[in-house]
């Protein structure tokens, strides 16, 4: 896939709060927040890719090709960042979020032979998730390919070049708003 965008999530201090709830608890809050990303990415047009542990990944513009898929992956970001907000409010532990988007070509596929999965991989993914580690809590940090696919749609803030682990330096920018 030529041109697609990718969408990381992970709950800030998760190991902590998990320590702080019960197995229940947590495995409740889990799918709570799961089953509205899904229900999000699907309003959406993403596709769920998997959940790894307290990390979320989907990715826009596969299988079927959409020139829309950055302007829908940070639609999605910002409906995932409402509701992680309103979740905080209903429950004492709320969760915090950071999100990451990168745009740019992968490879997309099934595996395995007892228990298929559909996975992605590629440098656009790598980077993604590296655009979520260097996100900040209630953020959604892109890269400037994303940027400049989103720029006419979103408001974005101008972070400055960031040292990206195996990357070297890259342009960063959070969303701020829909325009």
């Amino acid at each position: 896939y030529d041109e697609v965008s990718v969408l990381f999530t992970d709950f800030v201090n998760f190991t902590g709060i998990a320590e702080q709830l019960g197995v229940d608890e947590l495995l409740e809050e889990l799918n709570i927040n799961f089953t509205a990303f899904d229900q999000i990415m699907e309003r959406h047009g993403l596709e769920k890719i998997k959940t790894i542990g307290d990390a979320y990944l989907a990715v826009s513009g596969l299988p079927v090709k959409n020139e829309a898929h950055a302007q829908n992956a940070v639609a999605a970001a910002l409906d995932i960042l409402a509701f992680v907000v309103a979740r905080k409010k209903e429950v004492p532990y709320g969760l915090d979020i950071r999100i990451g988007i990168h745009s740019g070509s992968l490879i997309a596929g099934i595996v395995g032979v007892k228990k298929f999965a559909y996975d992605i991989w590629g440098d656009t993914v790598n980077t993604a998730a590296r655009m979520e580690q260097n996100s900040a809590p209630g953020k959604i940090n892109i890269s400037e390919h994303t940027q400049l696919l989103v720029k006419a749609t979103f408001d974005c803030t101008y972070r400055g070049k960031l040292q990206v682990k195996g990357k070297g330096e890259m342009d960063m920018y959070f969303v701020t708003l829909a325009k």
